[in-house]
């Protein structure tokens, strides 16, 4: 090892562990950085299944102990892709061992574990950032620079929707992000979280109060696991949804701009419609994450006009592929690593911060807890 070099241990290894190891993998093959990381272990509660992760992702061990990661020497990052139930306990302790740590969102389950680990992240030796990757697509980087230069004026709106479809078959079964032990709410922190952390990214304005409804179409899924060898599952077999399945709010923020917001599961044929449109006194953008390559920018003369977010001025990109070849999913996680390591290799607080996550975390909290009176954040 040299002092540029930072070993990582990986808490998870299903569907985030997995985009997470391919950016660990290409990060250094792109950009040039101050620090590289070396993928030491990855961390699940299988030893079977952790072992094969760990061979198939690119991970030099596998452990199923998470402590034994943090009293290591040579892991100097925490990267954190589990439940949210565990987030607070597992980043807690890494900060305070003064690693530097690398957490899913949203940041926790409720706004007392995010208060905690904002309040370990300011007082450790170690760096410390929240996940929210689509930060990270470079139409909506851009989109930051021109409200941040005044393209769009004052800003007036914000309209932001995050849309899915993957439960609308009552039949699907009840997985973890439904059950809000482990999860802490359902659309509204899984998917609402985003579009909060993007509103106010792009606008520079926080979210300050809101009014807000949720709602649970399906309320009870079969067990994971429970059929009678058909198909289906006996009722016996059921569970009781304890999350909701869809919520939106209106919002008002920070700078005077109003805000509408909606995240919804059961958006039949939307599969990951990640959309914001904002409108200004001088101008308007839209970006939806299903052409994710795309920025609509209106002037406020005329409609809205095309701008293909793949020329090598454009944030990110340049270190990519040439122009007109888009860049996809997993390419904002590669992003989303760079920015940290560039971060702990400069000395520089990375971006989002913990605080930023309990801000969205205070956000969620209030919508919950709305019921269709205001909140003020």
């Amino acid at each position: 090892m040299t002092d540029s070099t930072l070993g990582v241990g990986m808490v998870g290894y299903a569907f985030m562990g997995r985009v997470h190891s391919q950016a660990w993998r290409n990060v250094t093959a792109f950009f040039d950085l101050p620090v590289a990381p070396a993928m030491r272990v990855v961390c699940g509660r299988s030893e079977e299944a952790t072992a094969q992760a760990a061979q198939r992702m690119g991970w030099a061990g596998h452990t199923t102990d998470w402590r034994s990661l943090i009293e290591r020497d040579d892991i100097h990052i925490i990267d954190i892709c589990t439940p949210g139930d565990s987030h607070a306990e597992i980043a807690i302790a890494a900060l305070e061992a003064g690693k530097h740590v690398l957490c899913e969102k949203p940041l926790a389950n409720t706004v007392a574990e995010a208060t905690a680990m904002a309040e370990a992240a300011a007082k450790s030796s170690g760096r410390s950032m929240v996940a929210f990757n689509y930060r990270r697509v470079p139409a909506v980087a851009l989109a930051r620079q021109l409200v941040a230069t005044g393209k769009l004026g004052t800003v007036r709106h914000v309209r932001a929707v995050y849309l899915q479809d993957w439960i609308v078959d009552p039949e699907f079964p009840l997985v973890w992000r439904l059950q809000k032990d482990k999860a802490g709410s359902g659309a509204l922190g899984d998917i609402g979280a985003h579009i909060i952390d993007t509103a106010q990214f792009i606008t520079g304005q926080d979210i300050v109060g809101v009014t807000g409804l949720t709602e649970t179409f399906v309320k009870e899924r079969p067990l994971a696991g429970a059929s009678d060898g058909l198909g289906a599952s006996a009722a016996a077999d059921k569970g009781t949804v304890t999350v909701d399945d869809a919520a939106a709010w209106v919002a008002r923020l920070s700078g005077g701009a109003m805000g509408v917001f909606e995240a919804t599961r059961f958006a039949t044929g939307r599969k990951n419609a990640l959309r914001i449109e904002v409108n200004g006194s001088d101008g308007s953008l839209a970006f939806d994450f299903e052409a994710m390559n795309e920025l609509w920018v209106s002037s406020g003369s005329g409609g809205f006009e095309r701008i293909l977010v793949t020329e090598p001025e454009h944030p990110y990109v340049g270190a990519w592929w040439p122009p007109g070849h888009g860049l996809g999913y997993e390419h904002t996680f590669t992003h989303e690593i760079r920015d940290f390591l560039e971060a702990i290799g400069t000395g520089a607080d990375p971006s989002p911060s913990f605080a930023d996550g309990l801000r969205v975390q205070q956000v969620l909290e209030a919508v919950e807890q709305s019921n269709g009176t205001y909140r003020e954040i």
